[in-house]
């Protein structure tokens, strides 16, 4: 048996105020949308991770979503404009990555990375 997908699932009273945050701020698109669920991806070929936490690192609280992106600063100004606004960070962790928190419009605690080159 292989593990082909993960899928997060967050539970909305309102799933159509998912595309402001994950749609427009985060450029991804949607796969699918049934009005009671929508779904956000892309294309890119990813590696399947499940983090188990007690912590979220640096003291801070486990977020809820990870996602890495290639420009942090594109991901966090995209998403000022949409206005969403850090509640931690921008900042250089001492494990290797720059992130910063941002809550989604569902109040989901999501942190956004980049891996900082060696």
């Amino acid at each position: 048996m292989k593990v082909k997908r993960i899928v997060a699932n967050i539970a909305a009273e309102d799933v159509a105020a998912a595309q402001r945050f994950y749609g427009e701020a985060l450029g991804l698109d949607t796969l699918m949308d049934m009005g009671w669920i929508a779904t956000y991806g892309s294309g890119e070929s990813m590696s399947v991770q499940l983090s188990v936490m007690s912590e979220g690192g640096s003291g801070t609280a486990v977020p809820d979503i990870s996602i890495e992106v290639d420009d942090l600063e594109e991901a966090q100004a995209r998403l000022s404009r949409a206005g969403f606004e850090p509640e931690y960070g921008p900042v250089d962790e001492p494990w290797g990555v720059r992130r910063f928190y941002v809550r989604d419009p569902f109040g989901r605690l999501v942190n956004v990375l980049v891996h900082l080159s060696s």
